[in-house]
């Protein structure tokens, strides 16, 4: 019997040196993999699918984006950008849209264009990102904040926007667009 438990005791030991160093290997890959890509994910890129055709043609259904967190900790959102926010009605959706109007501007929404003013100076929104004949809906006059973004989506008839919703407060952008991933004969940088 006492041969049997000192067989036990070696059979033990030599487990336990043959397989406890390729765990604490294994182990710490895991620690220091988690300890890159867990800050990079969470605080400088993250993933996007588009849902929805509110940014079509540019953007379709199950595009898979890359979302730079980090640059607007630096800069502000400049018009044009596209960007990820919180939907700011319910903080637990993400949307996505282009930036048009900028803090302290009026927006005018009005026979199928749109007019920024700011400090007495106006112009025609330029889009030229968008189908020639693409019209932006709705009669509107919108005075943003000194926080306050207007966006709108590329595909304007389709849209839910600004124009139903209200502006973006500047706390709730996650980031902009940086990639384009999938479709991979889409791909592309922003």
């Amino acid at each position: 019997m006492e041969e049997i438990n000192n067989q036990k005791k070696s059979l033990k030991t030599e487990i336990t040196q043959k397989y406890l160093p390729f765990v604490w290997e294994v182990l710490k890959i895991f620690i220091i993999a988690s300890a890159i890509v867990l800050p990079i994910r969470y605080f400088l890129f993250q993933p996007f699918i588009v849902k929805g055709d509110s940014m079509a043609p540019n953007f379709l259904s199950g595009d898979y984006l890359i979302v730079d967190e980090l640059s607007y900790r630096f800069s502000d959102p400049q018009r044009g950008d596209i960007i990820i926010f919180k939907y700011p009605k319910d903080t637990a959706q993400r949307f996505i849209k282009r930036v048009i109007g900028l803090p302290g501007e009026t927006i005018d929404i009005k026979n199928g264009s749109v007019t920024i003013s700011k400090d007495g100076k106006s112009f025609m929104l330029d889009e030229n990102y968008l189908p020639l004949d693409l019209k932006t809906y709705g009669d509107a006059r919108i005075v943003l904040g000194a926080d306050d973004f207007f966006v709108l989506g590329d595909n304007r008839e389709f849209s839910y926007d600004s124009r139903a919703w209200g502006n973006v407060p500047k706390k709730d952008i996650i980031g902009k667009t940086f990639l384009r991933i999938l479709p991979l004969t889409a791909f592309s940088k922003f």
